[in-house]
């Protein structure tokens, strides 16, 4: 679970080993942020200069509290001090969770926020939103971790210095010597740059594409039923012309058609007729019996007319 915290509140932890993370929103004119942590006794002063964990010191001798890189992020850029509070000597009280701007003041930075991380799972603790009263500070205690009884508790704080990182160590014990980097505030470091694009190969041309075929033949339609003949061309010798073909007609043989090569064809014969028969004799009966004569009719016939 994420708190999000105001100004002077705090929260018991559940862990003893933490990430305290600056982020911020980078851009031009926006100072670099530094973030450090001082660990202090119980008179609220560091045991010696030891005690100081910052960029150009960024190991405690007990490899207890330790200044990691900057990083990019989505979010914005990051520097950040973890810390083990469950190894620490009985004799540190607090361990003060500190900034500085480089070369400004924090009015020019943008979106910054401190971040309590539990290192042991990743989960983000605490969410506090850093807003300087002033516009002046050079320097902010964003936050600190201290003892109560058994445990260890996070308190929200934001105080502001206006002498920079070195009014703020010295406050607390700190002895800085002219023209060290916590006196002139010039970090050793600078913001990563983006990783360098790698040297791919000039990819292939991409070949033409082939031409697109042309139609192909069209599909010939479905035979139909054949025509009946027709009309023949007109003969190629002048005077005479084709004779279209007649229906057979029953019972009367056809002449058949004279061929068209271009010669004069002799017209046919008319047809012979048989020569007409002359009237002869009725026809003969059949079967050798005499005719009745016109009068004659049958006598009734069936079993009721025996007898009679």
């Amino acid at each position: 679970m994420t708190h999000a915290m105001l100004k002077g509140s705090n929260i018991q932890l559940q862990t003893t080993a933490v990430r305290a993370v600056l982020r911020w929103t980078p851009g031009t004119g926006v100072h670099d942020v530094d973030a450090s942590a001082l660990l202090v006794g119980a008179d609220g002063r560091v045991r010696s200069d030891e005690d100081f964990v910052f960029y150009n010191q960024p190991r405690h001798p007990s490899g207890l509290v330790r200044h990691l890189p900057k990083r990019r992020e989505p979010e914005g850029l990051t520097d950040s001090v973890e810390v083990e509070l469950a190894g620490l000597e009985p004799s540190v009280d607090r361990v003060l969770l500190t900034a500085s701007a480089d070369g400004g003041t924090f009015a020019d930075v943008r979106d910054l926020v401190l971040l309590l991380v539990d290192t042991t799972g990743g989960e983000t603790v605490a969410h506090f939103e850093i807003h300087p009263e002033t516009g002046s500070e050079t320097a902010l205690i964003c936050g600190e971790l201290y003892r109560r009884g058994d445990g260890w508790k996070f308190r929200a704080l934001g105080q502001g210095y206006d002498t920079g990182l070195t009014g703020l160590a010295t406050d607390f014990g700190v002895s800085v010597e002219e023209g060290s980097p916590a006196a002139s505030g010039e970090p050793s470091g600078t913001v990563p740059q983006p990783p360098p694009e790698p040297d791919l190969p000039e990819p292939d041309p991409v070949p033409a594409p082939p031409p697109e075929p042309g139609p192909g033949p069209r599909p010939l339609p479905e035979p139909g039923p054949e025509p009946g003949p027709g009309p023949e061309p007109a003969a190629a010798a002048a005077g005479t012309a084709r004779i279209p073909d007649r229906p057979a007609a029953y019972d009367h043989p056809q002449p058949p058609a004279p061929p068209a090569y271009g010669y004069p064809q002799i017209p046919p014969p008319p047809p012979v007729r048989p020569p007409a028969q002359p009237p002869g004799p009725p026809p003969r009966p059949a079967y050798g019996y005499p005719q009745p004569g016109p009068g004659f009719t049958l006598p009734p016939q069936g079993p009721q007319f025996v007898g009679r």
